[in-house]
Formats: structure tokens, C-alpha cells, sequence
């Protein structure tokens, strides 16, 4: 009976990664249609737009009491976004690091990700747990708000439709969110369907098939913004997608469901997003100081790490 949740799931993945799209696009332009500055849309609806597949997921893998899916989502999909995304983006294209991606996007993903080893040590996910990282997403939200503000740069322009009318951003509006709804409701149920006919824990399909079904949208984004020559955005769009990760999608299932964690949550799938994290900020440290980009070194490097953790992971199927 594997053929029908494996159907369902895939199905349920390209209705995500295409709704979510529509999603960010009619809420963008309704939101511009009402006036909102375009600065404020782009620190909220376009930015946390990245993070649309990983958060519905979360929420119904908190409400169908998978937690423990939802936790391997978040950090799989951090994993990929450095193991997969930013190698192959490195690999096509490579990617030069400018002062403020060493110093502060950098420094920022990684006390990001010190936190939620702290949020994470004691094995339980809690409401002051949610509570605390959705503070850290307000904080980062504002902090970004203030920063583009003072810079100046419409870095958000191109990705805010102005001329498309209320009625057709309405109704699109509707439909992407029932999409966006449904498609991860279909996935939650069709990664627990595979993971209970395979005997495994619901953390690893979540850390892996799930995570590199809802990281597909950067991956597609990076790679078109590299070979655009945007290589700002490219790394950009990867760090930010990972501190959302963080702070927006862990916090859902602590403020829904409130539970224990397997063990290996914090040994196994965050240390390893620790410790490409840790790579990746010092090979953004050395080489920008040095001048030099992000190439296919460090994308055989972490390429390498992350067919050794899909490995790691695959050897609990056999």
C-alpha cells in the first residue's frame, strides 16, 4: 500500500511549491493595492514567502500529532539549504561574498542557530519554547525593516506585482491559500503513510524526503539569482531561509502542540546543522575577508556532508 501515499505526497509536494508562489504574489499585490509601503511587504510577506511550504507543513504535522516531523522538516530542510542548494548554486555559478553577508546576515544565522540548541537540549518543545523564537522572528523582522529602511536598496521591488487588480489578487489570494492548505495536509499525511510501511520514525522522512521536498523553492530561486548574477540575493536567500527556518517554523509546533522530542532530534539532525553551519560561517569569514567566492570546493565539501547524512539516515531503512 505504498504506491498511494507516495502518489499523494508527490502530488501534494508540486501543488505546495506552485501554490506557494501564487500565494506570496496575491497577497503581495493586495497588500500593495491597500496602500502598505513596499518596504513592510517585503520584510514580511516576501521574505517569510521562502519558508510558506516549511511553515504549513509544520502546522499540520503539529495538529495530526507529528511533532517530531515537523522538528525533522525544519532542520532537514536548514541541512539542504546548505548541503544541497547552496552547493549546487556554488557548483553552476561561483558566488561572491560581500562585507555585509560576512558580518551580519552571517552572524546573525549563526547565534540563530546557537539558540535553538538551547530551545532544543532538554528534549521537549514547549509553549515558552514557541514563544521565545517567534520573539526572536519579530525582533529579526524589525531589525530588518530599520536596516533596508536606512540603506535604501529596493531590493523587494521586483517581487511585489503593482498592477494587478484586487479582484484577481482576491481570488487568487483564496485558492493558493486552500492549495497551500490542502497540498500540506496531503504531504503530513502521505510522509507518516511511507514512514509507518517502512517501520521508521516519522523524524527521518521528515528530515529528508519532507525537508527536500519544501527546500525545492530555494533551490530554484538561488540558482536563478546566481545565474542572474544577483549572488547577494543568491546567498541571501539561503541564510534568510535558514533563520526562518528557525525561528518561524520550530516555533509552530511548541505553540500548537507542545511535546517531547526524540533524542536524536538534538544529537543527530541539529548538531549536523551545527556543524555546517559552523563551516559555512567560517568559510564566509575567511573568504570574504580574502576576497574570494564561494566555489566548487565548499559545494564539494558540504555536497559530500550531505550524501553522508542522507546516508546516516538512510541506514535506519535497512
Amino acid at each position: 500500500m505504498l504506491l498511494w501515499p507516495s502518489v499523494v505526497f508527490i502530488i501534494g509536494l508540486i501543488i505546495l511549491v506552485w501554490s506557494s508562489d501564487r500565494f506570496v504574489d496575491s497577497a503581495a499585490a493586495i497588500a500593495h493595492n491597500f496602500g502598505v509601503p513596499h518596504i513592510l511587504i517585503g520584510v514580511t510577506i516576501v521574505s517569510l514567502g521562502t519558508s510558506a511550504p516549511e511553515i504549513l507543513v509544520s502546522i499540520n504535522a503539529a495538529l495530526s500529532d507529528s511533532v517530531n516531523l515537523a522538528m525533522g522538516n525544519a532542520l532537514g530542510s536548514n541541512i539542504a539549504n546548505i548541503g544541497l542548494v547552496l552547493a549546487v548554486t556554488a557548483f553552476i555559478v561561483p558566488l561572491p561574498i560581500t562585507r555585509r553577508v560576512m558580518r551580519i546576515e552571517n552572524g546573525i544565522l549563526l547565534l540563530v542557530t546557537l539558540a535553538a540548541g538551547w530551545v532544543l537540549s532538554d528534549y521537549f518543545l514547549s509553549i515558552f519554547d514557541g514563544l521565545f523564537l517567534l520573539t526572536g522572528m519579530v525582533i529579526f523582522l524589525v531589525w530588518m525593516f530599520y536596516d533596508i529602511k536606512k540603506s535604501d536598496t529596493p531590493e523587494f521591488e521586483d517581487s511585489i506585482p503593482v498592477s494587478r487588480p484586487n479582484g484577481p489578487a482576491l481570488i487568487w489570494f483564496v485558492i493558493s491559500l486552500l492549495l497551500l492548505i490542502a497540498s500540506a495536509r496531503a504531504m503530513v499525511w502521505g510522509a507518516m503513510e511511507i514512514a509507518r510501511s517502512f517501520n521508521i520514525s516519522e523524524l527521518v522522512i521528515g528530515a529528508t524526503i519532507l525537508a527536500l521536498g519544501t527546500s525545492l523553492p530555494e533551490l530554484a530561486a538561488s540558482v536563478t539569482s546566481a545565474l542572474k548574477k544577483h549572488h547577494d540575493i543568491a546567498i541571501g536567500n539561503i541564510i534568510g531561509s535558514n533563520i526562518f527556518n528557525i525561528l518561524a517554523v520550530m516555533a509552530v509546533p511548541g505553540l500548537i502542540n507542545p511535546s517531547a522530542l526524540f533524542h536524536e532530534v538534538f544529537w543527530r539532525d541539529y548538531m549536523f546543522v551545527l556543524g555546517l553551519t559552523l563551516l559555512l560561517s567560517f568559510t564566509l569569514f575567511t573568504l570574504g575577508r580574502s576576497g574570494k567566492p564561494i566555489g566548487r570546493v565548499f559545494a564539494s565539501i558540504v555536497g559530500t556532508l550531505y550524501i553522508g547524512y542522507l546516508y546516516i539516515n538512510y541506514l535506519e531503512l535497512v
